[in-house]
C-alpha cells in the first residue's frame, strides 16, 4: 500500500472584499497561489492589486471573505504576523535604511543577541557571517555586507531587499514592481534573482506592469480589473496580447 501525498494551495483567497468608506477597493476576489511557482498579478492602476497585496501582508484586514495560507486560516493583524507565518514583502520603496550597512539592513528588527533583556548584547560577528552566507547563497552582486546602502546602485539595493525577504524561512515572497526603476542590465540581474527564488522552493507573487517580464518569469497570471479578479491563465497557454485584452475588458474571461 503506497502513501498518498496531500497537496494544497499555498495561498487561497476566497470572495475577499474590502471597502474604504464608499470606495469598494476589492470585490469578491478569489484566486490561488501554488508553492514553488512565480505567480503574476496584473491590472491597470486602481485595479486592486496593491490592496490585495496589503491584505496578504497584514496591512489591511478584509471586510468579507477568507484567506488561507499554507492550509490554515490567515488572520493577520500586522505585517509582523504575516512575516511570522512566512510571508515577506519587497515593497517598491524597498524599506532600506540608507545609512546602515547591508548586514544591518538584513537583520533590522531581527538582530542576533547574546543574553536576555537589558543585558542582551548584539552579536555583530554572527550577523555579518550570516549576512555573507545569505548574499552568497543568492549570488547577489553586492560589493560587501559592510557597505552602506547609500553606496549601492538601484539594482544592488533591490537585491538586498530580495535577499532579506528570502533569507528568513519565507514560503512566499511578494514583489511589487521589482524592476520598475532599473536599467536593462540591472533588470536582468534582478530577474535572475527572482528565478533563483523559485528554484530554491519559494513561491513568488510578482506585481508588474511589464507584460514581457510576466511572460518571461511567471508560471501563472491573475488579471484584476476594477477591484475584481477577472481571469487566471497559465503562462504557457496565453499570450501578452490576451493578457492586455483581459485587463482592458476587450476580452472577457
Amino acid at each position: 500500500m503506497t502513501a498518498t501525498t496531500v497537496t494544497h494551495d499555498l495561498v487561497s483567497v476566497e470572495n475577499v472584499s474590502l471597502s474604504f468608506g464608499s470606495v469598494r477597493a476589492l470585490r469578491d476576489v478569489s484566486l490561488t497561489l501554488q508553492p514553488g511557482e512565480i505567480t503574476a498579478l496584473v491590472g491597470d492602476n486602481g485595479a486592486g492589486k496593491s490592496t490585495l497585496v496589503r491584505c496578504l501582508s497584514g496591512i489591511h484586514r478584509p471586510d468579507d471573505g477568507t484567506v488561507r495560507f499554507d492550509g490554515q486560516p490567515a488572520h493577520f493583524s500586522t505585517p509582523e504576523d504575516a512575516r511570522n507565518a512566512g510571508i515577506e514583502t519587497v515593497h517598491q520603496n524597498l524599506a532600506l535604511v540608507e545609512d546602515l550597512t547591508v548586514w544591518q539592513n538584513l537583520f533590522l528588527n531581527r538582530e542576533i543577541v547574546h543574553g536576555f533583556g537589558p543585558l542582551a548584547i548584539l552579536d555583530k560577528r554572527a550577523m555579518k557571517r550570516e549576512a555573507q552566507r545569505m548574499v552568497s547563497t543568492l549570488a547577489v552582486n553586492v560589493p560587501s555586507v559592510t557597505s552602506t546602502v547609500r553606496r549601492l546602485s538601484g539594482g544592488q539595493r533591490q537585491a538586498v531587499s530580495i535577499c532579506r525577504a528570502a533569507g528568513f524561512s519565507s514560503k512566499l515572497v511578494i514583489m511589487d514592481e521589482p524592476t520598475a526603476a532599473l536599467g536593462v542590465q540591472e533588470t536582468e540581474r534582478v530577474e535572475k534573482l527572482i528565478t533563483k527564488l523559485r528554484e530554491d522552493g519559494h513561491a513568488v507573487l510578482l506585481i508588474s506592469h511589464n507584460f514581457a517580464q510576466v511572460m518571461r518569469l511567471a508560471d501563472h497570471v491573475w488579471v484584476m480589473r476594477a477591484g475584481r479578479c477577472v481571469a487566471g491563465r497559465r503562462i504557457a497557454q496565453t499570450t501578452g496580447e490576451e493578457i492586455v485584452a483581459l485587463i482592458t475588458g476587450a476580452q472577457q474571461s
